[in-house]
């Protein structure tokens, strides 16, 4: 008993230092993940000991990386940061005007994660100076963003400079950062998206399971959505095609992967989440945009360098595999995002994640063996639906919510305006319960309601939002305007009310 309360006085002591000392013992090191010495050292931060590409280094290798390739790579900047950073975005095509698959990747969003940015910079080069993989470009699109949170990532803080985390802020869009970011994705419209990130293999919650704490086994963790809106023929692609191709390039050098898990307290209890169904993060905001997508997390925060050419390696391996997966399968993918835009399902406004225990590897800390631990996992690939609607025609928006509008046409969402007034029967969103959260999340107060939905016949003046829903961002659509969603519009405050309002929002069904 005592030897374990020490050991949770370690984690909690040191959890401040360990952007600089690594609480991974040597032994675990040696045992379970040896370095990959065989990476070159060809990115900035591969190259010292200490310390990781900085922004000046950055631009240095991405610029060297243009004047050398001039007909392969361009750079663009899509931003500033909010400290006046350029956001760099290296676009990549080799002009053969060839049909071609697009895809997106990002790293840097969680500024502390550096093996992202650096394993951005790794897949840049590779593809650029490498016959073995600048084929790829024959029939993809690529585009890079390495660093997306460049404030955080120069101080190594996973948040932004007004302390937003940007991987929560993809519906409610408030950091300067967001907004850029979505927008240049939106604006490439990708096929293929990817957003490279790490974990922290040693959490507080870790300390207690086991005898004497666990540290996490797992090089990669794959996070696709399980969200229901999600067309299920993408889903199903994701998982069997792109993820299932990595898994097995991965076995190659037995590296351990699993798909995302990340604790939390339930009653005191610690869980296991799975699966994401969250379009406030990457993972999902892209794949409402019947997108294939899929959030990396690898094993790194807290570390230090520890390990890092292997972290580093991993990364470029996943993102080849999904660069030769959309190689490969260009007419399989093209087909699929054609019949995701076509799905007319009914829209999943809630869901509840399937709760059931289930079996994790792990490192038993006082053993130094690998363990399988009884967990409570609670899978967001295993969604249960809870509130259902039928899909409307579109949604009408009154011509006094610019704001929110501005917002989704950042999301890449088409929006029209009437030229005269017109009257239109439609069902109306009334208020029947409303809490408001006293502490913020994220800098807002997240609300919480209910509605009935009433049948009225409306006059509705000239220049209110019409919005319809026959275009491939449909399923997003949904998820920001539907007022229950979690990750809604209105759940954000970003369109605030009270208890017995009628929305200003409103649904055509024919």
């Amino acid at each position: 008993m005592i030897k374990k309360f020490i050991f949770i006085y370690i984690f909690i002591f040191s959890a401040h230092l360990w952007s600089q000392i690594s609480p991974q013992s040597k032994k675990v090191t040696s045992s379970f993940f040896p370095d990959y010495e065989e990476l070159e050292n060809i990115t900035p931060g591969l190259k010292k000991k200490k310390g990781y590409t900085n922004y000046s280094e950055l631009m240095i290798f991405i610029n060297n990386l243009v004047d050398q390739n001039p007909d392969l790579v361009q750079l663009q900047f899509i931003g500033e940061s909010q400290k006046g950073k350029k956001i760099p975005l290296l676009i990549l095509n080799n002009q053969n005007n060839r049909p071609k698959i697009k895809v997106w990747m990002q790293g840097g969003l969680h500024g502390n994660e550096p093996a992202s940015t650096e394993g951005m910079l790794y897949v840049l080069d590779k593809i650029i100076n490498d016959n073995n993989y600048t084929y790829l470009l024959d029939k993809i699109e690529l585009r890079i963003v390495p660093m997306a949170n460049i404030d955080g990532y120069l101080k190594q803080s996973r948040y932004a400079a007004n302390g937003l985390d940007l991987n929560r802020d993809q519906t409610k869009l408030v950091a300067k950062e967001s907004i850029v970011l979505k927008q240049a994705f939106s604006d490439f419209n990708p096929d293929v998206g990817l957003d490279f990130h790490e974990y922290r293999p040693y959490r507080k919650d870790f300390a207690q399971l086991s005898n004497f704490g666990i540290t996490a086994l797992y090089d990669a963790m794959f996070l696709n959505s399980g969200n229901l809106n999600v067309p299920e023929n993408l889903r199903i692609l994701t998982d069997t095609l792109f993820v299932e191709n990595a898994r097995q390039e991965l076995d190659k050098y037995n590296f351990n992967h699993h798909s995302y898990i990340s604790t939390r307290k339930v009653a005191g209890e610690i869980h296991f989440n799975q699966g994401s169904t969250n379009a406030r993060s990457s993972a999902t905001n892209f794949a409402l945009t019947n997108t294939i997508s899929t959030l990396l997390e690898i094993r790194g925060v807290g570390i230090g360098k520890t390990a890092f050419k292997r972290r580093v390696y991993i990364t470029s391996l996943i993102a080849f595999s999904y660069l030769r997966s959309s190689y490969n399968n260009l007419e399989l993918i093209k087909n699929a995002i054609k019949k995701a835009n076509l799905d007319n399902k009914d829209i999943v406004v809630t869901s509840s994640k399937s709760v059931y225990k289930d079996t994790i590897e792990a490192i038993d800390l006082d053993t130094n063996k690998i363990i399988d631990l009884e967990v409570t996992i609670r899978d967001g690939l295993k969604a249960k639906p809870d509130i259902v609607r039928k899909r409307p025609n579109a949604y009408l928006i009154d011509a006094d919510q610019r704001f929110i509008v501005d917002k989704l046409k950042t999301l890449g969402v088409k929006v029209d305006s009437l030229l005269n007034a017109q009257e239109f029967t439609i069902e109306t969103y009334k208020v029947t319960d409303y809490q408001r959260a006293s502490k913020k999340y994220e800098k807002v107060n997240v609300q919480t309601i209910k509605t009935i939905l009433s049948n009225k016949n409306i006059l509705f003046p000239k220049g209110t939002y019409k919005v319809s829903m026959k275009q491939r961002r449909s399923n997003i659509i949904a998820e920001v305007l539907e007022p229950e969603s979690p990750n809604s519009f209105v759940s954000f405050g970003i369109l605030k009310t009270e208890k017995n309002k009628i929305l200003p929002i409103y649904r055509l069904s024919n």
